[in-house]
């Protein structure tokens, strides 16, 4: 197949259901369809989903493209997933879901977690010994609030025995959508990542660490089998291949975590060249040589897609999903949000715009379920801070947008000082990026300008189709960049600078004088 007329079918399976798309290797997208799955989320910890329900919305997805594009069927070079990750899916031998998948927000398997990775004596939740193996082979380690694959693992383990008993492998949701796709179970370092069970001291590897697996009191049986990042898992099958409308024998590549393919697909790809995400959860990301971890701070860097460099990991609990939540609860009254309008983040926008930088005073922590980087806190919340009876709905809108904006500026100058380099300008990616206003916001808050590239949403499956060309040998990596555009630069506004760098500097010290409080809230919940 030729380079010009190849097209990747990519998934790009997030928290709130797939995305999935045509993609060529220019980096244009075809066409895509997103097919909206939501997430189980209790009050105690619990966050699930069908991962059934997954696969019946990419079945539905594909086959709409497909029929709307028949001619693409012919030139499908590749089948690619990406998405989210450190959620676990446990499967049978064939790679059918057996039970429902524990989602990256599920902290249920905190308590299991704290006994297996700590001891008499702790540093940040780990017996010292621990964390330094396991920071020294794989860069980092699993989560003490049991928000990961150990949590999950071991939780089900210890309080669902019959669904453990059922279980022969414990898969990442994208390594279960390539088992759908072509019938075989298996992962890789990349898709592996949040398992900290590879040592990550030497990229490329295909093997486990011995090591790693007894500190994590884990079933290697349990496990899939690694293959080499980039590598063909299979190909699709006859019932697969009927059953979605797209051909027999078409390769399925290694998924990749989101983080990995929003590097490439942001088309910032040199060595600290920042992009930041503003999805349903937020993070920094870039290139970097070398490993390096920060446990006070949460993040490291670990191996990339592109096999010869790191990339640097970290994450946000909530962003997008903030705004999501204030619209369910505050658009209410009779304006111009008032319901059956008020379905797009533009109305939202609209009205947030009407208010000043600063909002008013209102300062919101966007802590909606817990913390992770530059900061691991499970019981944290979110809140709105210095009301008065004057504020307006249009403020505490507008402090939405600029708390969100404002944990991105922490966790940005934390990764900078992590890294010991300046990020410079980020591309702009996500869902929330296609907001203009908050684009600005967050320019301003972050006080330095960013670059949004064409089409912010769809980075993801630019990012894993570019993936499926450079697996393939149908893309040099150095043409990835000339391949995805920025379409606006937002320059932060000076006038704001003052008011932002003053409730900016408040917002830091909003977990060392809260964390206390949360925690004593946490045990009566």
């Amino acid at each position: 197949m030729s380079r010009s007329s190849a097209v990747v079918l990519a998934v790009d399976l997030g928290t709130g259901g797939p995305k999935v798309a045509l993609v060529d290797l220019g980096g244009a997208v075809l066409d895509s369809r997103h097919e909206r799955v939501e997430p189980r989320v209790s009050a105690h910890g619990a966050a699930l989903q069908d991962p059934n329900d997954w696969w019946r919305a990419v079945r539905q997805a594909t086959r709409e493209l497909l029929e709307a594009h028949p001619r693409t069927a012919g030139s499908l070079a590749a089948v690619a997933a990406t998405g989210q990750w450190g959620s676990t899916v446990p499967v049978d031998d064939s790679g059918e879901a057996v039970g429902d998948c524990m989602l990256w927000m599920d902290s249920r398997g905190g308590e299991h977690a704290r006994r297996v990775l700590g001891g008499r004596v702790s540093v940040e939740g780990f017996a010292p010994r621990t964390i330094l193996e396991w920071i020294r082979r794989a860069g980092g380690a699993p989560s003490t609030e049991g928000n990961d694959p150990l949590g999950h693992r071991l939780w089900i383990r210890h309080e669902e025995p019959d669904l453990y008993r059922r279980t022969a492998t414990f898969l990442e949701p994208l390594d279960y959508l390539n088992a759908r796709f072509c019938g075989e179970v298996a992962a890789s370092q990349t898709s592996m990542l949040l398992s900290w069970l590879t040592d990550n001291r030497r990229l490329a590897q295909v093997d486990y660490d011995p090591t790693l697996l007894r500190l994590a009191q884990v079933d290697p049986a349990r496990l899939p089998r690694l293959v080499p990042t980039g590598a063909t898992v299979g190909t699709t099958g006859a019932a697969v291949a009927e059953d979605l409308g797209i051909p027999e024998g078409v390769p399925v590549v290694t998924a990749l975590p989101d983080l990995l393919s929003a590097t490439l697909g942001s088309g910032a790809i040199a060595m600290y060249e920042a992009h930041l995400a503003i999805s349903t959860s937020a993070w920094v990301g870039c290139h970097t040589p070398s490993k390096k971890t920060s446990v006070a701070k949460q993040m490291a860097t670990v191996p990339s897609a592109m096999g010869d460099r790191y990339v640097l990991a970290n994450n946000h609990e909530t962003a997008g999903v903030c705004l999501e939540w204030a619209r369910s609860l505050l658009v209410t009254a009779e304006d111009s949000l008032t319901a059956p309008r008020a379905s797009s983040l533009a109305d939202l926008d609209a009205v947030a715009a009407t208010t000043a930088s600063g909002s008013g005073g209102v300062l919101f922590a966007p802590w909606l379920n817990g913390e992770r980087s530059p900061v691991a806190d499970a019981d944290l919340r979110g809140g709105f801070h210095n009301l008065s009876l004057s504020t307006t709905r249009a403020e505490l809108l507008r402090s939405v947008l600029e708390g969100v904006a404002h944990n991105n500026r922490w966790l940005l100058e934390a990764s900078e000082s992590v890294l010991r380099k300046p990020l410079g300008s980020p591309r702009v990616i996500g869902g929330g990026a296609q907001s203009d206003l908050w684009c600005q916001i967050h320019a301003d808050v972050l006080g330095r300008p960013l670059r949004r590239v064409e089409e912010p949403l769809l980075a993801n499956v630019r990012g894993a189709a570019f993936f499926a060309g450079i697996s393939l040998g149908l893309l040099d990596p150095a043409e990835v960049p000339g391949r995805v555009a920025v379409e606006r630069t937002f320059a932060p506004d000076p006038d704001a600078r003052a008011v932002h760098d003053a409730m900016h500097r408040e917002f830091v010290r909003l977990h060392r004088i809260e964390k206390g409080m949360y925690r004593r809230l946490a045990a009566l919940r």
